[in-house]
């Protein structure tokens, strides 16, 4: 063991840690004596004691591993920093206290998000005068842009400013749109007309410029107003969604025992607070707006945006951040093009002759290193060394020429996260089916109760009611239950979690397959085929289906925005994060493709098809049975992906 002189020593200070010549020095003071145990060796000093005056002092002073220190203990060890880029402190950053103020800046974005959404078909048609169908196709439009733009905000924040700063850039966007549209439409409660622009539509511009709202010959210069408020507020969505989940999850020390759950609930909790949101837009919001006016359904979103601002900004101080490295983007081509360059050379045996710097300056960044893995070896010849020639011997290697085995194990991880992605795009066009073709089946059937009519899409609050009862009861009593069973401090797995999700998925499938077959059988005993009338069976029986979909939603969803962080490289869990958006997006788009070539195809030979306009003519069953199947190979293809997938490793 090799020491470092006390003579050298100029400086001590209180803590227990300090760094001399770039080296760490862990000392322990005494009574008698001054122990300090150099980590590395330092030939600067090692002739200034003898080996008999090294034993004397190594007797004294029991030797404790690193890791064993208070420093440990003090500091997180993931490499976050305060906000003074200082490292974080374990007991006054992070934690807890910091995720309520990041939770209540999601609940705000989510509930606005739902605020413009829910009503946006009203506005558009009555405002705009757009008809049915148009309206209909651009609020799918702009619902999908929601879910694509949150890749240029996960891009952003991976790459230049940072999670904090993101949110920060793009949060007064909300406010101001709010703010506009409440001081536009706080001052009128009357009901939207045809002569009247005084509708919910959340959107900057159009309620900057009222000179439109009168004027006729205006209208297609409105209209592009309009539109444009609306893709700057999906830019603003879009750019917060990734961000404020990833940033939330930062606020945990991944190499901590007892702060590691505390992030996979972290996960539950977010996913709960955003059902809270959407239950409140489409219930109490929304029917402000019908009932009491637009300005009131507006500004208690424009209040609670306002409120939030500041809030977050207060909280400041008791955040953890975490330090940008280089442009995930570019990281990613510099290893497909070096990978190319090289596609000639043989890779060798021994994975240890590939490039990976073994001088870091910080031990963060030496835990962040990734081993090398077997899958995808042609990206290996990224990281080939190549002998250095006359020309080059005096010249610094290209990064588009040689890349670490980091960099190539972080694209590798990407590619082993695609079949994943994939299973998500199928569960979300299949869960997409309560939003349309579950609200058709419907109102092809009884929806009374007693006197009171149910109208076919309020049953969607089952599916949010059983989120809002069912995640406590999960993280309360069923993760302890069953951590002891699995083993795992998160209670299930990923893959359990999100297999267990992509079940109960198709399971509701398979139910409301089965409830259509019994629907239809009941329409042809009562002679109802060729009418175009409700089945005398209830619309009570869907409601197992709407419980199916919200406990799925539990499982799937909650897993994949702890899949997407967890698997994440360091430098790329924003745009990890925003994958999961990419999939909600990519799945209505696939469930859209999937409807159109369905009523193409059924509809060829003049038959009414698959799903007609009187669905006693139909059989939607045929439909539900083919997404069950759909469901049935996604989870095959799952299972199969997530045997064979292999988690991150750092060294």
């Amino acid at each position: 063991m090799d020491y470092l002189c006390p003579q050298s020593l100029k400086c001590v200070t209180r803590k227990r840690a300090i760094v001399y010549d770039n080296k760490l020095v862990v000392f322990k003071l005494s009574a008698h004596s001054l122990c300090l145990n150099l980590l590395s060796f330092s030939p600067f000093c090692a002739p200034s004691l003898s080996p008999a005056a090294m034993d004397a002092t190594d007797e004294e002073r029991p030797l404790l591993p690193l890791q064993s220190q208070d420093v440990g203990s003090e500091y997180t060890r993931d490499g976050s920093v305060d906000i003074n880029k200082e490292p974080a402190l374990k007991h006054s950053t992070g934690n807890w206290r910091a995720c309520f103020l990041i939770l209540g800046v999601e609940f705000c974005e989510n509930m606005t998000y739902f605020v413009i959404s829910r009503n946006l078909v009203t506005f558009l048609t009555t405002v705009l005068h757009e008809s049915k169908v148009d309206a209909a196709r651009n609020v799918s439009a702009w619902v999908g842009a929601c879910f694509l733009t949150p890749v240029v905000g996960a891009f952003l924040a991976d790459t230049y400013w940072g999670r904090y700063w993101t949110i920060v850039v793009f949060l007064p966007v909300y406010i101001t749109v709010s703010t506009n549209a409440a001081h536009k439409y706080g001052l009128h409660y009357q009901l939207p007309s045809a002569d009247s622009e005084y509708g919910m539509l959340i959107v900057t511009v159009s309620a900057s410029l009222p000179m439109f709202s009168t004027s006729s010959e205006h209208g297609n210069v409105h209209r592009s107003v309009v539109y444009l408020g609306l893709y700057l507020a999906a830019l603003g969505s879009g750019a917060m969604k990734p961000c404020t989940s990833s940033f939330g999850a930062d606020q945990f020390d991944s190499t901590d025992l007892e702060e590691l759950p505390k992030k996979a609930s972290f996960f539950s909790w977010s996913f709960y607070m955003t059902t809270v949101s959407t239950l409140l837009s489409s219930t109490v919001l929304v029917w402000l707006q019908d009932n009491v006016g637009w300005g009131v359904g507006c500004a208690i979103p424009t209040v609670f945006m306002i409120i939030s601002f500041p809030v977050f900004i207060a909280g400041s101080r008791v955040y953890r951040f975490r330090n940008l490295g280089f442009s995930p983007l570019k990281s990613l081509c510099q290893v497909i093009v070096a990978a190319v360059r090289k596609c000639h050379l043989q890779l060798p045996e021994n994975k240890s002759l590939l490039y990976e710097p073994s001088n870091s300056s910080s031990t963060t960044e030496a835990s962040h290193k990734i081993q090398p893995t077997n899958q995808f070896r042609f990206l290996d010849k990224a990281a080939i060394v190549l002998p250095p020639s006359d020309e080059t011997c005096n010249k610094p290697m290209s990064s588009w020429s040689l890349c670490t085995v980091t960099q190539v194990e972080e694209l590798k991880i990407l590619l082993r996260m695609f079949p994943t992605w994939a299973s998500f795009v199928i569960f979300f066009a299949v869960n997409g089916q309560m939003s349309s073709t579950f609200i058709e089946q419907g109102m092809a059937m009884d929806n009374h109760v007693g006197s009171f009519a149910i109208p076919p899409a309020s049953l969607t609050i089952i599916a949010v009611l059983s989120v809002l009862v069912l995640v406590p009861v999960y993280e309360i009593i069923s993760v302890p239950l069953v951590k002891h069973f699995t083993g795992q401090d998160k209670g299930f797995s990923h893959a359990q979690r999100i297999g267990i999700g992509l079940s109960l998925s198709m399971i509701m499938m398979v139910y409301a397959a089965l409830l259509e077959m019994k629907r239809l059988a009941i329409v042809q005993s009562s002679g109802l085929a060729d009418h175009n009338v409700a089945a005398p069976m209830s619309i009570l029986w869907q409601t197992p289906a709407y419980f199916l979909q919200g406990v799925s939603e539990i499982f799937s969803c909650i897993g994949m925005s702890q899949f997407f962080y967890d698997q994440a490289p360091d430098s790329m869990k924003s745009v990890c994060a925003a994958l999961g958006q990419l999939a909600i997006a990519s799945g209505a788009y696939f469930n859209t493709f999937v409807l159109g070539a369905v009523a193409v195809i059924t509809t060829s030979s003049g038959a009414p098809g698959w799903i007609p306009d009187n669905l006693n003519e139909g059989h939607l069953d045929y439909f539900f049975w083919m997404m069950a199947t759909l469901s049935l190979l996604n989870l095959a293809m799952f299972v199969y992906s997530s045997t064979r997938h292999r988690e991150n490793t750092a060294s």
